[in-house]
């Protein structure tokens, strides 16, 4: 593994200085692949809630990697043998690159069109690009290893599970990191103790015993961001115009709409057919300048819904019981008989549709697309899963305590109210 002259520092507001010793991590963060993750944000339309989300995908792969880094220095001075040494450099590879497949706006982009960032990461590992030809440079099937770490088909969990497990150094550090510029205090837990107390074992990252408290504390900060921060209705109200705004456009260009403002890569997302080229130019000033021509299009539901996302003028939320078909085709129907478009300005929805889970128990032996979960080893040398020994970990494992809601543009009901009948009046908080 080739070693630079000297060492980069990056100064970082969470882990204060992240040090980089490969040539190979040093090319990696300088192709054009890594550095369009500047221009991709970490929690996506969350500056709309949180007006110090602003923080990237770029900064977030650095501490990933650093966080591995730590973990594998910490195996290598206590001499684990269980620790395979070689998988050194694949893992920090990977940890590094672990998000470079993100789109702008990630998660409203995959539930539309249906793509999924992992595939697009490994499609870039693989494919004509820079961050390819860097890691050719170490060995001709080093991009095909690198991939199937972050694909989860890695011949060796124990490479995997340090990138993607329930308790992974990607989760550490969005944890942190998201709790840092968001302003709260509920990501915070004791990184330092964690690290000390991971053991490579038998093919797997466990837990020493003596550092289960430890966890416990990270989870709880998991559980306590998940809904305070990741499961916000504000922010899930932006989302839903996010997505919106993408399902009308795709509408309209597949009926054939003359759009005044459509670049190629955009073309290409909305009608299913885009290539690793364009989707490498999209990013979120790409999409938002989009956004701004399209706030004058003639489509009056695309334009007035690129206005709100732009200017914040969000969906109201109203909080449910639960959810009841019956009431939906009430409130679709209403909406009809105010002319209003049921698909576009309303929406019923739980926050346990979104993609993250606050712990899973799971098997010690998950399948490939699931995560590791956390495993305690005793000083009897027994694993065991971390639920069936913390009561406060099994009080929050599968917990599902989300709300459902209804969104609506208030504006636009408002002038109707009268043609409402009183029910779906006083459902709506009006």
């Amino acid at each position: 593994m080739y070693r630079l002259r000297e060492e980069k520092v990056f100064k970082d507001p969470v882990h204060q200085s992240i040090y980089v010793q490969e040539a190979t991590i040093w090319k990696l963060i300088n192709t054009a692949e890594f550095q369009r993750l500047r221009r991709i944000r970490q929690l996506g339309t969350s500056y709309l809630t949180f007006h110090g989300a602003e923080h990237s995908r770029f900064s977030h792969s650095l501490g990933v990697y650093d966080i591995t880094r730590r973990i594998i220095s910490q195996f290598e001075r206590n001499g684990y043998q269980d620790w395979p040494q070689e998988e050194k450099m694949v893992s920090l590879c990977a940890s590094l690159l672990h998000d470079v497949g993100h789109g702008p706006f990630s998660h409203a982009i995959e539930q539309v069109f249906d793509t999924d960032h992992e595939e697009w990461s490994c499609a870039i590992i693989l494919g004509d690009t820079e961050i390819n030809q860097v890691l050719k440079e170490v060995s001709e099937d080093f991009p095909q290893q690198v991939a199937a770490v972050i694909c989860k088909n890695y011949d060796k969990p124990i490479v995997v599970s340090l990138v993607s497990s329930q308790m992974d150094a990607d989760r550490m550090d969005y944890l942190l990191r998201d709790a840092y510029f968001t302003g709260v205090n509920y990501g915070t837990f004791d990184l330092d103790r964690i690290l000390r107390v991971l053991r490579p074992y038998r093919g797997r990252i466990v837990v020493k015993e003596s550092g289960m408290h430890a966890v416990e504390d990270y989870l709880m900060s998991r559980y306590q961001m998940y809904w305070q921060i990741y499961f916000h209705p504000v922010t899930r109200s932006s989302d839903i115009v996010l997505r919106q705004i993408f399902m009308r456009a795709r509408e309209l260009y597949r009926e054939g709409y003359a759009f005044k403002f459509l670049l190629p890569p955009l073309a290409q997302l909305l009608n299913g057919t885009i290539g690793l080229r364009d989707y490498l130019a999209l990013d979120e000033a790409m999409v938002q300048t989009a956004f701004g021509q399209w706030s004058d299009e003639e489509d009056d539901i695309l334009a007035d819904l690129c206005k709100r996302f732009l200017n914040r003028r969000l969906y109201k939320y109203v909080p449910l019981e639960g959810y009841h078909e019956t009431l939906e085709a009430k409130l679709r129907q209403a909406w009809e008989e105010i002319g209003l478009h049921p698909d576009y300005h309303l929406q019923m929805d739980t926050p346990t549709n979104l993609p993250y889970d606050v712990y899973k128990p799971g098997s010690p032996d998950p399948e490939p697309k699931e995560k590791t979960p956390v495993l305690v080893l005793d000083d009897k040398d027994r694993l065991t899963e971390i639920s069936l020994k913390s009561d406060i970990v099994r009080s929050i494992a599968g917990l599902h305590t989300g709300k459902y809601y209804i969104y609506y543009p208030e504006d636009l009901v408002l002038p109707h109210i009268d043609r409402l009948k009183p029910e779906i009046r006083e459902l709506l908080g009006l």
